[in-house]
């Protein structure tokens, strides 16, 4: 690995003012950033360790739930408040990566992880996401872990996060602060689907600190789980997973928040599809003809079809589930 400075700040905003510097990255428990250093991937001169800053608590106020970015994993799944009113977000975190790992990894460094796709990790492939304009080798020689949702020709890397799935389905918004002040980006709009030119891949500036993370639970319902599908029964990548929230009465759905993970280039919402639920019963045909829609956009190569028929199930699965708790 090549030699990088290592700073320390005392404050948030000194934290801020570093990462204005051009070559200055951000790094808490570093499970992302180490990894890929070891990989060979070039990363900036200077890491700005932000593990010791006042960024780890969790709080309620009016409604809002407020998650430090420097939270651990393990702290975010623990917790009694997240359990007992977003479940769907504690059971995503604990399907995902071992007990160590999420004892060290932190809330903003999740959602800041990088793609787990191979040609992506492994610096002689040509890759756009990580050299603009080089080229996509999954394009031509895609795997059975590639996305079938928000696939362009410029990529095909499935987003890695549990976490994240489930704080789309449950309308996050990801607060940040740089040196030009304070950011609020709704998580529909934090991530952005690959394209040709070389852009970031989240809406939040990319010299700002992520924060924290906030959920509006008068906006949630408290009936809400998480879903995952892969290829063994721990610390494994999702090969499909489904996230939901779901409100009902007498038997209608009035209130839902659906997100998928493990089939796409990002955390994948299809809001419009949604609407297609509320004031039904959430029936198997009404199910059905939800997850038509949102896999009338997929793109399925003879590697990646088998996501398809795993979509539906896990989602038919989640939403019986929850609707038999109402």
């Amino acid at each position: 690995m090549a030699k990088v400075e290592w700073i320390i700040p005392a404050s948030i905003d000194e934290a801020v003012q570093l990462l204005a510097t051009p070559g200055h990255q951000a790094v808490a428990g570093g499970t992302t950033v180490s990894d890929l250093m070891r990989l060979g991937h070039r990363m900036g001169p200077s890491l700005v360790d932000i593990s010791r800053l006042a960024l780890a608590e969790i709080s309620e106020t009016h409604g809002v739930i407020r998650i430090g970015a420097l939270c651990s994993n393990t702290q975010v799944a623990r917790s009694s408040l997240i359990a007992d009113k977003i479940p769907a977000l504690s059971q995503a975190i604990l399907s995902g990566a071992s007990e160590q790992i999420r004892n060290a990894a932190s809330i903003g460094g999740n959602l800041k992880q990088a793609p787990r796709c191979v040609y992506f990790r492994e610096p002689s492939f040509p890759c756009n996401l990580r050299a603009a304009h080089s080229g996509c080798s999954a394009s031509t020689v895609p795997t059975p872990s590639h996305a079938i949702l928000g696939v362009t020709p410029a990529c095909l890397a499935t987003h890695p996060s549990d976490m994240a799935v489930a704080l789309a389905a449950l309308d996050a918004v990801v607060i940040g602060q740089s040196a030009r002040g304070f950011h609020c980006v709704a998580l529909r709009d934090f991530y952005r689907t690959p394209g040709e030119a070389e852009h970031p891949l989240t809406g939040m500036p990319e010299d700002a600190l992520i924060t924290a993370v906030e959920l509006a639970t008068p906006d949630i319902s408290p009936v809400s789980g998480y879903l995952k599908l892969r290829g063994r029964a721990s610390y494994e990548f999702a090969s499909a997973s489904v996230a939901a929230h779901l409100g009902m009465k007498d038997g209608v759905v009035n209130q839902i928040g659906i997100a998928f993970g493990g089939v796409a280039t990002k955390p994948w919402r299809n809001r419009e599809a949604e609407r297609m639920l509320i004031g039904g019963r959430a029936s198997a045909a009404e199910i059905d003809r939800f997850l038509d829609r949102v896999l009338s956009e997929a793109d399925l190569r003879e590697v990646t079809a088998y996501k398809a028929p795993l979509l539906r199930g896990a989602t038919h699965h989640i939403i019986e589930r929850l609707a038999a708790r109402w």
